[in-house]
């Protein structure tokens, strides 16, 4: 799966530069961006893991909804919190989730990736963008992208993994966490994940999310 992984976030990386292209333009072009932004640099980012991070986050941080995808992640959770709490949340979820696929971006290649024809309706709030992500036994994969649309274009939400949602999978296994811990904790763990801390669960619900 970790190939499948470093399409979903290659593709965050570069999703949302262009405002009012179409759901499929938007992922096609994706692919484009990071190739580019790899040429020449892969050798010189893997030897310096802060540059690479910086580089992602450049990239990811004005392109992905993250704040909305925190809200679904953490569901019924989200609307019991403060806005100190959802903040916090929202910053470490994304900053833990970045620094632990970062690496494997450096990995992608263009040709494992099929763009499938669009089949949603892009004059709603909500669509889908189908993939398909070639592995290395041959097997092909589908990986469909949850994009919601804002004033300034089309932004990923969700990843649905051969039918397994990331937001819906987070939520299950983080309810189940604060339900038998708190909020607080959570937060306390992904803020750790964020600074590279390693307390025993890091990586937990990232590895998780996608078995």
């Amino acid at each position: 799966m970790r190939r499948i992984l470093v399409i979903l976030l290659a593709t965050f990386l570069a999703s949302g530069a262009a405002v009012a292209q179409s759901p499929n333009d938007l992922i096609d072009s994706a692919i484009v961006e990071l190739t580019a932004g790899l040429d020449g640099r892969r050798e010189e980012l893997a030897e310096d893991r802060e540059a690479l991070h910086a580089l992602i986050n450049d990239i990811l941080l004005p392109r992905f909804d993250r704040r909305y995808a925190a809200q679904l992640v953490l569901g019924q959770h989200w609307r019991a919190a403060s806005e100190e709490q959802r903040e916090r949340f929202v910053e470490a979820f994304y900053n833990a989730m970045l620094r632990q696929y970062a690496d494997g971006v450096l990995e992608f290649q263009p040709d494992w990736f099929e763009l499938l024809p669009f089949r949603g309706d892009d004059t709603q709030r909500r669509t889908m963008v189908r993939t398909m992500v070639m592995l290395d036994d041959g097997q092909r994969v589908p990986v469909n992208y949850g994009l919601v649309k804002r004033d300034a274009g089309w932004l990923i939400f969700d990843v649905t993994i051969e039918g397994v949602s990331y937001v819906r999978n987070f939520r299950a296994e983080l309810d189940s966490e604060i339900r038998a811990g708190s909020l607080d904790s959570v937060i306390a763990r992904f803020e750790r994940d964020a600074e590279g801390e390693d307390d025993g669960q890091s990586g937990d619900a990232g590895q998780s999310a996608v078995e």
